[in-house]
């Protein structure tokens, strides 16, 4: 079975990988152009699926237009049986409808739930206990295919999106193998998605990041650790940006404060007041500054 694997982040690397690893031909990578970056804006910098394809020389393809003729012609060329998707971008029906056994995504969320390009952030934004990975084929309707295979994780009181989203790494590149051997065995049933229970995921702006003191305490907590580390949630602090990296609710319950007031119960304790308590802060990242813990924010910017 020949196969060709589009993804572009390190999202994408593991799955890529343990279909290598268990002897599948990957007939070609689709993968992001090349973007400048770094230092100056002025490094050409490769996507982390691109690296992982040079390294183990395997065919690669980088359009600007997936619609493009010469595009098509060279993806068509490499007479795929079935196609991956991990973490790329949306595919035109000419793209995902060309190869004989269909075209797969593997999607960080338990679909129906939290269709989108952030699913991971905003189960835990909305306080989700429980989450998982689905891949599905993929239709003309973002996100709304038929399920292949699924599996559920936990989400820990206190993890961050950057922990889930290592943890989701690991076990989706795992379900991404099984479902090849499902279509592999060809025995398998779909399972039709029940539209009524969709909620959606959209793309995350740093305008949608400021946090809003006035919720609850754990509302706060949430939306701390569903950004963090990237984008990252921001109040501000003297006039800069101060994003709150880590976060625990708190048990003081500080009297005559408001909603986003900083509250310094001791020298190594930094709290914002919430509309019930507060929130405990652990690590922080100042505006033109390194990330760093709440008692190093502490001792050099407390005056």
């Amino acid at each position: 079975m020949r196969i060709v694997f589009m993804g572009t982040p390190a999202f994408a690397v593991p799955s890529l990988d343990i279909l290598l690893q268990n002897g599948y031909e990957v007939a070609g990578v689709v993968t992001a152009t090349d973007k400048l970056g770094g230092r100056g804006g002025r490094q050409l910098l490769q996507s982390a699926v691109k690296k992982y394809a040079l390294s183990k020389g395997l065919p690669i393809l980088q359009p600007r237009n997936l619609k493009a003729p010469e595009f098509q012609d060279a993806l068509r060329a490499l007479k795929a049986d079935l196609q991956i998707v991990v973490a790329f971008r949306m595919l035109p029906e000419s793209v995902w409808a060309m190869p004989p056994l269909g075209t797969f995504n593997l999607h960080a969320s338990l679909l129906p739930k939290y269709r989108g390009a952030a699913p991971i952030n905003w189960a835990i934004i909305r306080g989700e206990k429980e989450t998982g990975l689905t891949t599905f084929f993929i239709q003309k309707e973002i996100d709304t295919g038929d399920i292949l295979l699924q599996t559920r994780l936990p989400i820990g009181e206190n993890e961050t999106a950057g922990e889930l989203h290592d943890r989701m790494m690991t076990a989706g590149a795992q379900l991404v193998l099984d479902t090849v051997r499902l279509i592999e065995s060809g025995d398998y049933q779909l399972q039709k998605q029940d539209h009524t229970l969709a909620t959606p995921a959209p793309k995350i702006f740093h305008d949608d990041c400021r946090i809003n003191f006035n919720q609850d305490s754990q509302s706060v907590h949430n939306f701390i650790r569903g950004l963090s580390p990237y984008p990252g949630a921001w109040t501000r602090f003297r006039g800069k940006q101060l994003k709150l990296l880590r976060s625990k609710i708190s048990d003081l319950k500080p009297q005559n404060m408001e909603p986003g007031e900083l509250f310094r119960p001791d020298k190594k304790t930094l709290c914002f007041i919430t509309a019930d308590g507060c929130v405990e802060i652990s690590e922080v990242k100042l505006e033109g500054k390194r990330m760093m813990s709440a008692v190093e924010f502490l001792n050099g910017q407390w005056r």
